[in-house]
């Protein structure tokens, strides 16, 4: 039986694929696990397997093609079977056609500019259609080529409307489009007074800015979608404390000519991640997903970090931090950031985390609220270390302090256990001699 191999979701926010390089060919026999293609997403570049052994029999999309999550990408089967070459756009899988429906149910939740396919702009262009008024049915309500076949039928079907001549050239002088004036004459004529009227409402309008018009595509589209989506359905709610880093920086300083050998610096982050693994460890609630109404608490410590690149931001996963001693969680940090430099994060390298960790302690920023990543619950905001007078024992001195700001959502989590994890890692940053086993 003919095998269908489609373009998963590596990672709840993926909605497409360009197929960059097929690695076999029609007609080659191949085993299970191996790679067929690679595949270049918004976040990530990786290699999509065989899910079974066979022969090569259909490939669907060709070197360069922008594939959309579920679709079908080859056809696997038995020697000698030769199963028939799917028609283009056939269904795929009941999940595959389930996640479709979804994306066209959400299109209109999310914010941002619209993608529109290039040969739907020029069509639009062409029949002087206002985009802005099409239903998008295409992933994350991208705008396709027969949306706007639709548009262009549903307003050659609309009955035709009268109009007062006098009220047509002045609609045709003024660039008002008579389909979205509302005739107040007999039968709903549109008369000069309502084209009047259309104009006002038009020059009331606040004016668009001059300027560079930058579409939000890619990875940014991505970002603009996932933080819409975290504010508007999460009940978000954000804790903050400073915490005394002086100890914290003289054992990162102690630890330079210790780990010399290992050919690693020590850095601030990998002292904080192991606190926070600590801490999440001791408060589980915290390392949590939630999932239609359910709130999953997960059994390892993965901590997303959140990288700056050119066009926005990626987020590899610490992995097992709980389990690791200091240098392995440095060890592992610094590989993650020689493949985000490198553009080689691969699936596994982007997805799993149970709570994220941002900083802005480069940028001389002492405070922000963090923007959880759904479906987690949780994540922790670092401001910079500065020094500053403060009191300690009834005496004013010069410490290293830092802010801490916990935003979490309130649906899964109420004020106190997040307080009482900001304490815990508080404690554990100020006194930081167990994370490399001396406290």
């Amino acid at each position: 039986m003919a095998t269908n191999v489609l373009l998963p979701q590596w990672g709840m926010n993926m909605e497409d694929g360009t197929l960059t390089r097929w690695l076999v060919s029609e007609g080659d026999e191949i085993a299970e696990g191996q790679p067929l293609v690679e595949v270049e997403t918004a976040k990530i570049n990786s290699e999509l397997e065989s899910p079974a052994s066979g022969v090569v029999y259909h490939i669907m999309a060709s070197e360069g093609s922008l594939v959309k999550v579920g679709e079908l990408v080859a056809v696997i089967g038995e020697p000698g079977e030769n199963p028939p070459r799917p028609e283009p756009g056939a269904a795929t899988s009941p999940g595959g056609a389930r996640r479709r429906r979804r994306q066209r149910n959400a299109r209109s939740a999310g914010g941002g500019a619209r993608q529109v396919t290039p040969v739907a702009r020029r069509l639009a262009r062409d029949n002087d259609i206002d985009l802005d008024k099409v239903n998008g049915t295409g992933p994350r309500g991208r705008i396709t080529e027969q949306d706007v076949r639709d548009a262009i039928e549903a307003r050659q079907s609309r009955p035709r409307v009268q109009v007062v001549p006098r009220a047509r050239m002045l609609a045709r002088q003024e660039e008002i489009d008579l389909a979205d004036v509302t005739g107040s004459g007999p039968n709903g004529r549109i008369t000069v007074a309502d084209v009047e009227q259309a104009i006002a409402d038009r020059d009331a309008a606040p004016a668009r800015a001059e300027g560079e018009v930058v579409p939000l595509t890619g990875l940014r589209k991505i970002i603009a979608d996932r933080m819409t989506m975290s504010v508007s359905t999460m009940a978000q709610v954000t804790l903050s404390t400073e915490a005394d880093v002086t100890e914290l920086l003289k054992l990162r300083e102690s630890l330079v000519s210790e780990w010399r050998p290992h050919r690693i610096r020590p850095l601030d982050l990998d002292l904080i991640l192991a606190a926070v693994a600590g801490a999440l460890r001791e408060h589980p609630r915290l390392n949590a997903h939630l999932v239609d109404g359910n709130v999953i608490l997960l059994e390892e410590v993965n901590i997303g970090m959140a990288v700056a690149v050119p066009d926005g931001l990626v987020v590899p996963v610490l992995r097992g931090a709980d389990s690791q001693d200091l240098l392995g969680i440095a060890g592992q940090i610094r590989s993650l950031a020689d493949k985000t430099r490198k553009n080689a994060l691969s699936v596994d390298d982007m997805t799993g985390a149970g709570f994220t960790v941002t900083a802005l302690s480069n940028y001389d920023i002492d405070v922000f609220t963090p923007i959880i990543d759904p479906p987690q619950v949780a994540i922790l905001g670092l401001g910079r270390a500065i020094e500053k007078p403060v009191v300690v024992d009834g005496e004013i001195v010069v410490r290293s302090m830092m802010h801490l700001s916990v935003t979490f959502d309130h649906r899964a989590l109420d004020g106190v256990p997040v307080a009482e994890f900001i304490r815990t890692l508080k404690a554990s940053m100020e006194s930081p001699g167990e994370l490399v086993g001396t406290g």
